[in-house]
């Protein structure tokens, strides 16, 4: 009997599903054949049946990839020593997968398609959830190492993260010749801005600072 080295076997599948993820990206689920993704993949069809039954069993395996990827992803941001750098390093990270044009066409395809597949939209939840508990880990480490705002609550943080990095989805499809470093510095901002605590201003000498913020005469 012949062995399968796995890692060859793996190299192919995943040669197949970044393939397929830009056939699904341009055609949609519906109107992309497994004939196209093979001719994509430069494999028989033969051969893509070997590593997947059928059609919907490759546009899950996309997702189930990117599941893996998201923990790998977390696991490594959770070795970074700041916690603050860490977030800064996840926002970065994922942002930049979504501002590609292809990532944008693939996530409106697979929410048309989780509202006909509970357990595909169950699968893409858990892989949202996971990202989203990663960072209110984040950053509960992030206010105990007085890194950020100490008055944020972890979750609803968390959960604005999670939509400042999905943000940049419709302005790709949109305005698909957005530059990827441009749009990541602006985000960096706006994080930094939300994250980080705000300083006391000190008034000049004989002033005062009101609730408002505003400096006045003493």
């Amino acid at each position: 009997m012949r062995t399968v080295d796995p890692a060859k076997h793996e190299a192919k599948r995943r040669a197949i599903l970044d393939a397929a993820a830009w056939c699904f990206s341009e055609k949609g689920f519906e109107k992309t054949t497994t004939a196209e993704i093979c001719r994509a993949a430069g494999i028989s069809t033969g051969s893509l049946f070997h590593y997947f039954p059928n059609k919907r069993a490759v546009f899950v395996g996309i997702f189930e990839q990117d599941g893996d990827e998201t923990e790998a992803m977390i696991a490594a941001a959770f070795e970074i020593e700041d916690p603050w750098e860490a977030i800064l390093w996840v926002l970065a990270h994922m942002s930049e997968q979504l501002l590609h044009p292809m990532a944008a066409k693939l996530v409106l395809e697979v929410a048309a398609q989780c509202a006909r597949d509970p357990e595909l939209a169950e699968l893409v939840q858990g892989n949202d959830r996971a990202l989203r508990d990663a960072l209110v880990g984040l950053v509960t480490r992030a206010v105990e190492a007085g890194r950020i705002d100490p008055g944020l609550d972890a979750k609803t943080a968390a959960s604005w993260l999670v939509a400042l990095i999905d943000a940049p989805l419709s302005r790709v499809i949109l305005e698909p010749d957005l530059d990827p470093a441009a749009e990541l510095a602006v985000m960096r901002v706006l994080i930094s801005r939300f994250l980080r605590p705000v300083l006391p201003i000190s008034p000049p000498a004989g002033g005062r600072v009101s609730d408002t913020g505003e400096i006045s005469p003493g």
